[in-house]
């Protein structure tokens, strides 16, 4: 759906995540979040999170104040803010940042509805509210609490397409009666959208976001599509993957021009303790200042081919591998756990710890 309306307001434009930041947020596991019973596995995988976003930009950390992000205070350039919170799933909660070429921000809170009243999530969905007043951001607030939008259901490449998938945005209790017009509508009211392209296929199974882009396909520089793939036609996620993959082929950049399309290979399955699959992916990496972190399931021959497919779509940028077999119990991964913010959107001294609270 390419959108030359001209009343699009196109001034403002969601940057792409490859694009200078000032910081990272993490909303950090805790005793009273659905991680309890593997706390200390999933701290883990936090650190390392938190380590190599730390080596490259600023880390914003969000936990109860009852609750520290161990260790990890006292050798991170991080800021600490105390704030209750339901999980930890940054990227659907934190705040969608619109910037326009004089170097404003607005800062877009959405509702965030726990998946679609899967969870719970009334202490997520007031995070963002409570940093805005603490102080931590430049940039205007804009209250868009009256619409579910998750940042793991959108991809942008930073000129006006939006990518995202029709299974998501259009999934009960989210928006209805909206229907699908209506819904690209406020994308380009909101984001500044000027090309929404949906995919109608490849949900993961054990998905329980209802098939969030940030699983399946990733917009990178130069009209790339990175895409999770499937060859082999026992596995149960063939077929819907081989129709996303068709529909790829299908979609065009605002230019009129087809993408450049690169296949990450798909995990081998991984079940939990009750033996459901859980919808591990290559595809939920998050790009820092000068790298691209990416998750790894302990299956080093696709772990390695996923990490050289990142890297030559992102050249220039260490890739680093982070193991996340923790992340993915709870049916998420790396991307699904941080929100980035662009340059300049961050308004906190880079002193080694800082609490805007203290």
């Amino acid at each position: 759906m390419n959108i030359n309306d001209k009343n699009t307001p196109k001034s403002w434009r969601l940057p792409a995540e490859w694009e200078p930041q000032s910081g990272v947020q993490l909303t950090w596991p805790h005793a009273l979040t659905d991680w309890a019973p593997m706390l200390s596995e999933v701290l883990v995988t936090y650190e390392v999170m938190a380590r190599e976003i730390s080596k490259r930009e600023r880390l914003i950390v969000v936990v109860p104040s009852a609750y520290r992000p161990p260790h990890s205070a006292d050798h991170m350039p991080q800021t600490t803010c105390h704030i209750d919170t339901d999980d930890t799933w940054a990227r659907d909660h934190g705040f969608l940042t619109l910037t326009d070429d004089n170097g404003h921000f607005h800062l877009l809170d959405f509702c965030f509805n726990g998946w679609g009243e899967k969870f719970p999530a009334e202490k997520d969905n007031a995070i963002n509210r409570q940093l805005y007043d603490m102080g931590v951001f430049n940039g205007e607030y804009a209250d868009h609490l009256d619409f579910v939008l998750e940042g793991g259901s959108i991809e942008s490449d930073g000129q006006g397409t939006i990518l995202t998938t029709t299974h998501c945005l259009l999934a009960p209790h989210r928006n209805q009666p909206l229907g699908k017009e209506e819904i690209a509508d406020l994308l380009v009211r909101y984001l500044g959208a000027r090309n929404i392209l949906w995919i109608d296929h490849g949900q993961l199974t054990g998905d329980d976001t209802d098939g969030h882009i940030d699983t399946l396909v990733r917009i990178c520089p130069h009209d790339t599509l990175l895409y999770v793939g499937c060859d082999d036609p026992d596995d149960e996620q063939y077929a819907e993957l081989k129709l996303m993959e068709q529909q790829l082929r299908t979609l065009r950049t605002l230019n009129g021009q087809p993408f450049l399309l690169r296949k990450l290979p798909l995990p081998r399955p991984i079940y939990d303790e009750d033996g459901q699959r859980l919808p591990a992916t290559y595809a939920n990496f998050l790009v820092v200042n000068g790298a691209v972190l990416c998750p790894t399931y302990g299956q080093p021959a696709l772990d390695d081919e996923a990490l050289r497919i990142v890297g030559e779509a992102f050249p220039g940028r260490q890739v680093v591998g982070i193991d996340c077999r923790s992340l993915i119990r709870q049916h998420g991964s790396l991307h699904c756990c941080t929100m980035q913010f662009p340059d300049g959107v961050l308004n906190i001294p880079q002193s080694p710890t800082n609490n805007p609270q203290s």
